[in-house]
Parts: structure tokens; sequence; C-alpha cells
């Protein structure tokens, strides 16, 4: 299949790998909203899974000189990415250790694409954490886009037990969803993207 031919592939990372996250089942329902959005193919990339080590290449993320497996495997990850969306709770006023330790590993496989923030939380709805998140973005060269998501008493739109657990946003959230993933393709197709892309 050709580059004209394939859909932008959107990577939505969950940010949080604390046991008892409510982060993945609001992944899987932004997944699911996104393919029928029907302008992406879509992959989840779950950091409680990827597992990251902390940071500890010899040269900076810039050079790609990687030296150690796990670095090299979430670079191939990352870079076969046309867009990202994260997913991430507020910790402190401020979103995850383990997504900031992700975004440091590399640098080129983040820089030009666009990306968009699905906070979540209490009343506030992680925003203190989009706020955090939206610098480190644009120091790594991505390209922010100003349609967020963020979900105000995430756990109240919960429900189920373990791996069967199911989020089901209000109306505002999904229509949030939409504008976030219009605003995705809009820059993926500014941006020229899928002609840069083997």
């Amino acid at each position: 299949m050709s580059d004209d031919a394939r859909r932008p592939l959107l990577q939505i990372v969950v940010a949080s790998t604390r046991p008892g996250r409510i982060g993945e089942p609001i992944a899987r329902w932004f997944g699911g909203y996104a393919q029928d959005h029907g302008a992406f193919d879509v992959e989840i990339v779950d950091l409680a899974e990827i597992a990251l080590p902390m940071f500890a290449e010899p040269e900076h993320p810039r050079l790609g000189r990687y030296t150690l497996d796990s670095t090299k495997d979430f670079s191939a990850t990352i870079a076969r990415a046309d867009a990202f969306v994260f997913v991430t709770p507020e910790y402190n006023h401020s979103f995850t250790a383990p997504l900031k330790n992700a975004l440091d590993h590399l640098n080129r496989e983040w820089a030009g694409k666009p990306a968009t923030i699905v906070s979540y939380g209490g009343v506030a709805a992680g925003t203190r954490a989009a706020e955090a998140l939206w610098p480190v973005l644009v120091g790594l060269n991505m390209v922010p886009v100003s349609a967020a998501v963020p979900i105000p008493f995430a756990m109240k739109n919960v429900s189920g037990e373990g791996d069967q657990r199911v989020f089901t946003p209000a109306a505002e959230t999904e229509a949030g969803a939409k504008g976030a993933l219009d605003g995705l393709s809009a820059w993926i197709d500014k941006l020229g993207l899928l002609g840069e892309r083997a």
C-alpha cells in the first residue's frame, strides 16, 4: 500500500502505570472513538506494558545513537506514529513521571508531529497536568493541537471490574474528542506527514 493510500497512525499513550489506573479504559474508549472517526489507524502505547527504565543512555537522544534495547524498541514504536494523544492523570499539579521519562528517552521520533492531551481527574479534570505537559511537547518540537479533552470526575464514568472496566463519556467529552481528532487530522494534512513516511 502506498503512503497516499494509507491512513495516518495515531498513537494513544497511556501515561499512568499504577495498579487500578483508569487511564487504560479511558484510552480504550478514545481509541475506539478515534477508529470510528475514520481518519486514523489507531495504536495504544501503554507505558505500563513498555516498562522503560529510567533514562540512562550515554548520549543525547537527538543523536539517535541508542545503546539499550529498551530504547531502541521504544524508538521504533514511536517513530512509526503520525500523531499522538497523551492520556494522563494529574499527580501533584503535574503529569506522571513515567510519561516524562518516556518523552525524555527520544527526540527526533516525536518531532514535527501533532499531539493533544486527554487529561482526567476530579474537579480540575487534570488540566494542571495538561498545562505542565504542553511546554514539554513544544520543547520536543511537537505540534500541540489546542483542542484538548479534559475529563472531570472521571472515576464516576468508569464501570465494571479489572480488565472489563469501561469508560462511558459524557456528551461534552465526546464533543471534545471529536474536536481533538479533527484538529490532529487537519495538522497532518497541513504538515504533509504521510508523504514523508515510508
